[in-house]
């Protein structure tokens, strides 16, 4: 019987280089797929900012609403930044939404205007126009159920450039890089500052050299300590520096006046507080513009984190330096700042402590006049204290002594309008 013949194998089994060539082959493939997903969904994505004006029509206007200082603006402020995020999380854009701001609550009849930006991040090529159309929905759907916030359901988004969100929140005081870009990230490390870090330091040079730090609180008038006048007061001789380098600084400013306080006591530091007023106006950028002033009630309690900077020295009768230094330093409260082992009651109610217990990080020589801030719950920042005086720098039980500026609001209104 015929049995067709059975054409011959070359090899029962695969060669063992052909088998390891494609698993390496198959491994390369999910890795670049890997990397292409993640770049897609990480990389991949553009943040995009939106502009609106919420009108809500069952709260009154009133004066406590004109300043980012006070608790009443905080509150509405930090409600509506809420309502809005509570919205966007719980809608289809939660993987997009980023975050909220009010940048100012404005009067509007007898109501209020709440104008707010607003950041999402979603892949290039989704249209902006869309977007904005699937915003505005989800916002006017549960502005019609918005809670004990009557909102006028009719508000409408506005897309703006990455540009014009720099230029609406520096004009707003206390704005860091973190909140300008309205990101996630609060990093404040090391003793170098970086640029814009601090946008409202300033620098006073007396003939050319630096003599003291000062703070921006608008764009016209710098606050700064009564004591760094002792030598000269005159304005020419003075000038007012920007940017974290005092060699090379981004804007440079002439003093047109110089109020120092009518009180200061030398003898006691007390009232050692002066406000300087330039020859013409800074230019604010995203790295140069104003700390927000306290309200005159404003708590600041007794172990809440502050920071200071300056160009001062880096130790007791040692020189000053370029590159702006930061310091992270404790609120202590008078009465321990009073105690004998301590100042032994030379620390008076217009004056506050800041330091740490065990010493080693404090102002010193070079910082005069410059600025202890806080931030608040909304990642904006206030001015609490002016560096004024201490024994020596960072010795144990010898914190830094500032002018506390909240015993001094209505007297910086007086001088400055502000």
């Amino acid at each position: 019987m015929y049995r067709p013949a059975r054409a011959p194998s070359t090899s029962r089994f695969l060669n063992p280089y052909v088998v390891c060539l494609l698993v390496v082959a198959g491994v390369v493939i999910l890795a670049v797929t890997i990397a292409l997903l993640v770049y897609f969904l990480a990389f991949g994505q553009k943040s995009h900012f939106y502009r609106s004006s919420f009108q809500i029509l069952n709260v009154q206007y009133s004066d406590q609403l004109n300043s980012p200082a006070t608790q009443e603006y905080r509150t509405l402020s930090g409600r509506i930044e809420s309502m809005i995020t509570k919205t966007l999380k719980e809608s289809n854009l939660r993987n997009q939404f980023i975050k909220a701001h009010v940048v100012k609550i404005r009067q509007s009849g007898s109501g209020v205007i709440a104008d707010t930006v607003m950041k999402f991040k979603f892949t290039r090529p989704n249209s902006g126009a869309l977007m904005k159309r699937r915003i505005e929905a989800v916002l006017h759907q549960v502005l019609n159920n918005s809670g004990n916030l009557e909102i006028n359901p009719s508000t409408e988004i506005t897309q703006i450039t990455d540009q014009d969100t720099v230029n609406i929140l520096t004009q707003e005081c206390g704005a860091r890089p973190d909140l300008i870009t309205l990101s996630e990230e609060r990093i404040i490390g090391g003793s170098r500052a970086e640029e814009g870090d601090w946008p409202w330091q300033v620098s006073l040079h007396l003939n050319n050299v630096h003599h003291c730090g000062g703070i921006l609180i608008s764009d016209m008038w710098i606050l700064t300590a009564a004591h760094c006048f002792r030598s000269s007061s005159d304005p020419r001789q003075w000038t007012a520096t920007f940017g974290i380098s005092t060699a090379f600084p981004r804007q440079r400013r002439g003093v047109r006046t110089i109020k120092t306080h009518n009180n200061y006591r030398p003898a006691t530091h007390e009232n050692d507080i002066a406000v300087l007023e330039l020859d013409r106006s800074i230019t604010f950028t995203a790295n140069i513009h104003s700390i927000c002033l306290p309200a005159a009630t404003q708590n600041i309690p007794p172990g809440s984190t502050a920071y200071v900077t300056g160009w001062g020295s880096r130790r007791y009768g040692g020189s000053t330096v370029t590159d702006l230094e930061q310091a992270q330093v404790y609120i202590i409260s008078n009465d321990v700042c009073n105690a004998p082992a301590n100042y032994n009651g030379a620390v008076l109610p217009g004056m506050l402590c800041a330091g740490v217990p065990q010493g080693g990080v404090d102002a010193c020589q070079g910082d005069s006049g410059g600025p202890l801030v806080q931030e608040d719950s909304r990642r904006v920042w206030f001015l609490v204290g002016i560096v004024s005086w201490g024994y020596q720098c960072g010795l144990p039980d010898k914190p830094g002594v500032y002018t506390r500026v909240t015993a001094y609001r209505d007297w910086i209104t007086e001088q400055t309008g502000i």
